[in-house]
């Protein structure tokens, strides 16, 4: 065990010492002729309280009792229980604070401070915010980015090296496409990683080449690699600028809690370093990457849980697929749009059952990330074999995405009891062009939401920002109505497969703390669990669908502290 793991103390915040009624419920509270005592509690009222109850079901509320950051009860009688301050909600809607189950914390934080591309409306578009950002940060020696979406330019092709030569030629620049899964760069970042005519593409990769057979400056999935060694090595002060501008982008908009997809060797030790010293912004359960040269000594370390619960790390991301926008997503048949093409396997099928084998029998949750219909069938074949070897399905097991799934695997999943984790805004944002990568019959096991929860699975929500963005309410708009934020297509895109909106809040807050084994202290605002909610300007159990995503946050508390207000 490292030095940091050895010296890992965390502060804990213990629930003071009450009595057996701070837990009773409301019609109990208010038959009991003595004063409820708690030590400095707390009381949250006039608000349009709303929460899940441990069965799942929605409950109201117009007040809340807190105590040393948890919740003592739920509606009490002001009159019969002695607190010690008062939070005045100014009748706002209250709701737990939200958890965003698929993200990128730091790669949130990078994105807020480096190029942003995702309003490019064409390469030559793209290339001027280049410029503009490296005419403005003229001290950087490499410039990046995020972003760019060829699917949403008028001529709908890949970008070249000489989109950006033009305007950036003297430094090296390095751009990912807003899947996170390709790159476009220009000829000087080439030259730094050595890429010519020669260079072959590397297993679970494609460098994309011209007639001619020269690169063209884009690189996706694997091969993006060959770049991104060059690239300046992070530093703890560049994560925690990079923390701190996620975690305050989180915090604005209503997220407490997120599941961290995919961290390496040094994250990890940053990770424990911050919550050893208290300076994590939001809770974090942080799955290992799979593909980190230390795995095997990040899971002989063993589960690492902060007893405030701002650090969790018990679980492994895997890497089955790229994504169907880049065509790296891997399909049982070709792409329709490209009948040459099948997608990529990024871990092969001869290597999934060390894999899984490794980090189920190290009592690790599994959460592999597969998009296409073959990874997706792949990965529930491997868990099917790993779970009669070894066991292990009682880990909550999870396929990232699960976009798109053969039809007659979609009841996999809740007979193996593997979650599928996924994203609803990926669905609004893909229906410009799936049909087209997919073909209309493949689309019956796409992005199939309400089919896999009818089966009797829970279903984690998340974001998977930032390729999307991280605002929750854009999420729960777009699971409900299958629109996006401009009410297109007007009857919903493949709306057979919409959530009511009581499911869709369930995926961001118990089913997502399920998710991540942590429903015992997150997920719901009920007694014994972390008082982290959030006021916000509207009921969005009783507006028109539509308006949503137009929610605003006013403001957002974590143990029972503000942590944003507006």
């Amino acid at each position: 065990m490292n030095s940091t793991l050895s010296t890992l103390t965390f502060k804990k915040h213990s629930l003071s010492k009450l009595l057996t009624a701070t837990f009773a419920t409301a019609a109990t509270l208010a038959a009991m002729s003595t004063t409820l005592k708690v030590e400095a509690a707390t009381l949250v009222e006039n608000v349009k309280g709303y929460t899940l109850n441990e069965k799942g079901e929605l409950t109201t509320f117009k007040n809340l009792l807190l105590d040393e950051g948890k919740v003592v009860a739920l509606n009490v009688d002001k009159g019969k229980t002695s607190v010690d301050d008062t939070i005045d909600g100014k009748g706002k809607v209250m709701l737990p604070g939200l958890i965003d189950a698929h993200g990128h914390l730091l790669g949130l934080g990078a994105n807020l401070l480096e190029v942003n591309l995702r309003e490019s409306k064409s390469a030559q578009d793209a290339a001027k915010m280049v410029a503009e950002y490296a005419f403005a940060n003229g001290q950087q020696t490499w410039i990046t980015g995020r972003g760019w979406n060829q699917e949403l330019w008028s001529d709908r092709a890949f970008p070249t090296a000489a989109d950006l030569d033009n305007v950036v030629s003297d430094k090296p620049v390095m751009l990912t496409r807003v899947d996170g899964h390709a790159a476009w760069v220009n000829t000087k970042a080439m030259e730094l990683a050595g890429i010519t005519k020669d260079t072959q593409s590397p297993v679970g990769g494609e460098i994309i080449k011209d007639a001619d057979g020269n690169p063209t400056g884009v690189f996706i999935d694997n091969a993006s690699l060959l770049i991104e060694e060059h690239l300046p090595k992070a530093s703890n002060a560049i994560y925690e600028q990079q923390l701190n501008a996620a975690g305050e982008h989180l915090l604005a908009n209503g997220i407490t809690s997120m599941h961290d997809a995919g961290v390496g060797r040094d994250v990890y030790d940053f990770y424990v370093k911050e919550a050893v010293e208290g300076d994590l912004p939001v809770r974090i359960y942080a799955m290992v990457s799979a593909t980190d040269p230390e795995l095997s000594t990040m899971l002989s370390n063993g589960t690492i849980r902060d007893e405030d619960d701002f650090l969790y790390i018990r679980s492994v991301k895997a890497y089955g697929d790229g994504a169907l926008g880049s065509r790296g997503a891997a399909l049982l048949e070709p792409y329709s749009d490209a009948p040459h093409q099948h997608g990529l396997l990024l871990t092969q099928p001869e290597d999934m059952t060390q894999l899984f084998t490794t980090v189920i029998g190290a009592g690790f949750q599994l959460n592999y990330h597969a998009i296409g219909d073959k990874a997706n069938h792949v990965a529930l074949n491997e868990f099917e074999t790993t779970f009669k070897n070894i066991g292990g399905s009682e880990l909550r097991n999870r396929i990232e995405h699960a976009q798109v799934i053969a039809p007659d695997d979609l009841a996999r999943f809740a007979t193996l009891k593997v979650l599928p984790s996924m994203q609803p805004t990926h669905a609004t944002s893909d229906k410009n062009m799936a049909e087209d990568r997919l073909g209309k019959d493949r689309m019956k096991g796409a992005y199939a939401w309400k089919t896999l929860l009818d089966s009797g699975i829970a279903l984690p929500l998340g974001s998977d920002f930032p390729v999307e963005l991280a605002n929750p309410f854009y999420g729960l708009h777009a699971a409900v109505t299958r629109q996006d934020r401009n009410n297109q297509p007007v009857k919903g895109w493949y709306a057979h497969e919409a959530l009511t909106i009581e499911q869709a809040f369930k995926g961001f807050t118990l089913d997502a703390a399920y998710a991540g084994h942590m429903e015992d202290t997150l997920g719901t605002l009920t007694p014994g669990k972390w008082a982290d909610f959030i006021l916000v300007d509207q009921d969005i159990f009783s507006i028109d669908a539509k308006d949503i995503w137009k929610t605003e946050v006013h403001a957002t508390y974590v143990a029972g502290e503000e942590v944003f207000s507006k």
